[in-house]
């Protein structure tokens, strides 16, 4: 009966462990540098990219409409105007995945907490 009762007692511990490894937290995902850095470059070519493509089609417009500066200016603030527009996106994109991030690591470690 001994040695029935270590099986016992060693199923239990063995039930025991994988209970606390699925529990246990996995390392958090941080942000490398090199992600941060694309993020980075990602807008600043979203906003040069809208006031490029602005100007391209202001000076266009100029020579077809032959009035020199003004489409110019208008649509290099307009393509200006987009560029913001587009790198306000992207950085709320990039919050809302930090945010879910940030609230799926909390319900793990409520979840894991309980004794």
């Amino acid at each position: 009966m001994t040695e029935q009762q270590e099986a016992e007692r060693l199923r239990a511990l063995e039930a025991r462990l994988a209970e606390l490894k699925a529990r246990q937290d996995p390392p958090p995902a941080t942000e490398s540098h090199h992600s941060l850095a694309h993020a980075a470059w990602r807008m600043v070519l979203e906003l040069v990219s809208g006031l490029g493509i602005g100007a391209a089609i202001g000076y266009g417009l100029d020579v077809l409409l032959d009035t020199r500066p003004f489409l110019l200016v208008v649509f290099t603030l307009l393509g200006f105007a987009a560029g913001i527009s587009t790198m306000l996106r992207t950085a709320r994109e990039l919050q809302d995945k930090t945010d879910k991030a940030g609230k799926a690591s909390a319900a793990r470690k409520e979840g894991g907490t309980g004794g």
